[in-house]
Order: C-alpha cells, then structure tokens, then sequence
C-alpha cells in the first residue's frame, strides 16, 4: 500500500466513526457542499483543513506515540501548544502534500491532576496492549476500556477533557471545514449565518468567531452533538463531537498561516463541554 493510500484509508475510517455517532457532522456536510454545488458544479468535495485527536500523556498512548502513526507516512511536527488553565499541550503535525490536513493531538497532562484523573487513566490505558497502539486503526478504536458513568460525573467535576476521554476513548473529536476552498460564502461571518439558519447551534464562548486576520487564523465550531454512551451502570446521553470551520489569513510571506492560535483553540475545546 502506497503512502497516499495509507493516509486516504486512515482519513476515510476516522471520518466513517466520526459521522457515525456525530449525524449532524454529515448532514452540516451536505447542506454546505450542496451550497456550494450551486456555486460551482464541478465541485467534487469540501476540503478538510485538519483533524483533531485527544490523549492522555501516558507514554504507549500519549501525543507522541499518537503522532508517530502520521509521521510514518510523511508527515512532520509543525507547532507546540500550551493550554495551562486546561492542563493540556498540544502538537500539530503536517504533511509536505497540502492537500492533506493538518493533525491536531492533544494530551491531558494527568499529573497535574487530582489522583483519581491519573489513577482512572493509567488504569485505562493499561488495558491497551502497545503493540495495538502502534497500528493506525488504533486511531479510531473508540474506547478500549471498561467505563462507569459514575465515574465519568467525578472526572467531570474537574476535567470536562479527561471525562470526554474516559468515555469515548479514540477517535476524532472534530474534522473542520476550510472556509478558504469555499466559493459560495463571503467568509466566516457568512457560513456561519448559514449553518445557524439550518438549526445548528454555534460555540459562543470567547464569542461566535474566534481569532483575527491579524492572528491569521479564524474559527468557529458547532456545540457537540450528544449521543448515546452505554457505561457499565446504564445508557446515558451526553456531549460527543463537534465540527469547526477555520478560515486562513495570508502572512507577510504571502503564505497562508498554518499553525493554530492557542487563546482561539481553548476556546474550541470547549465545544464538548457540558455545561454549554
């Protein structure tokens, strides 16, 4: 198998989970492509701007070990990411063929955690054998553990990043639209109002748009959908994953931006939380 084919088939099995117990992802999807087939009907598909992942900083499964599934077919750390009040870092990783998306990982730094964050996910993660951590279809595994929603209400209290973990392990947390591959919007002001004019509810917290021109970069993000989750102690509904849409400013180079804005990412996170 080609590099382009292992990278089309790891993309294609995460969008396939993601839209799986994430519908209103493909139905958003539908309505701007088809927006978009007016405009233009020789368009064959949105572009994917990146990927997000979540992990805990547990060495077999941590954002480095993440990071070498993609970095094996070409791909190369871009950025680095400090979200302290989160207790998160993060990294995005890149491709020379930028046609591809952008990765986002990010870890929960446990230790900085009370110990039943760091008790709950080195037992987690030592249900995981590293060899299968070292196979892309790791990647969206879901969760390989045992859960109870009791637990994941305790985790809440203190880490709405460590409890979304808990119960839905890995896979995606958002796939984001490029604003800069569309023609039929006028920017992200514009898409937004069209999303919104659908039904869909938009991530306010640190206001609708996220970012400035002069930080080069732009985002915006549905709330979370919820779905079901079946745990150990019953089926119960809660916040899953979310879809954003990033806009690109050219720099002094003439070069679009690449990289992520921290203040504008932390706010993105937010999407799943529960409480919004």
């Amino acid at each position: 198998m080609s590099t382009q084919q292992a990278l089309d088939s790891v993309f294609s099995n995460l969008w396939n989970d993601y839209v799986a117990f994430n519908p209103q992802a493909k139905r958003i999807y539908e309505l701007i492509f088809n927006h978009e087939k007016k405009a233009d009907p020789n368009v064959k598909e949105l572009i994917n701007d990146h990927v997000a992942l979540r992990t805990y900083n547990v060495p077999h499964i941590g954002l480095e070990a993440l990071g070498q599934l993609f970095t094996r077919h070409g791909y190369s750390k871009g950025g680095e990411y400090i979200f302290a009040d989160k207790k998160l870092r993060a990294w995005h990783f890149e491709h020379p063929d930028k046609t591809l998306p952008k990765v986002f990982i990010s870890e929960l730094e446990i230790e900085k955690l009370s110990p039943l964050v760091q008790e709950t996910a080195r037992k987690a993660a030592s249900e995981i054998d590293p060899s299968r951590a070292k196979r892309e279809d790791f990647l969206w595994s879901r969760r390989p553990w045992r859960a109870s929603h009791a637990t994941y209400k305790k985790l809440l209290e203190e880490s709405e990043y460590a409890a979304w973990m808990y119960a839905f392990g890995f896979r995606s947390n958002h796939f984001t639209i490029s604003v800069n591959g569309l023609k039929s919007f006028k920017g992200l002001v514009d898409l937004n109002t069209f999303v919104k004019s659908q039904g869909f509810a938009l991530n306010q917290a640190g206001g609708e748009v996220k970012g400035t021109p002069q930080q080069f970069l732009e985002q915006s993000s549905t709330l979370a959908e919820s779905t079901k989750v079946e745990f150990d102690d019953g089926v119960f509904e809660i916040p899953a994953c979310y879809y954003e849409f990033a806009l690109r400013h050219p720099m002094a180079n003439g070069q679009l931006y690449q990289g992520f804005v921290t203040s504008s990412a932390d706010k993105i996170f937010e999407s799943t939380n529960v409480k919004r």
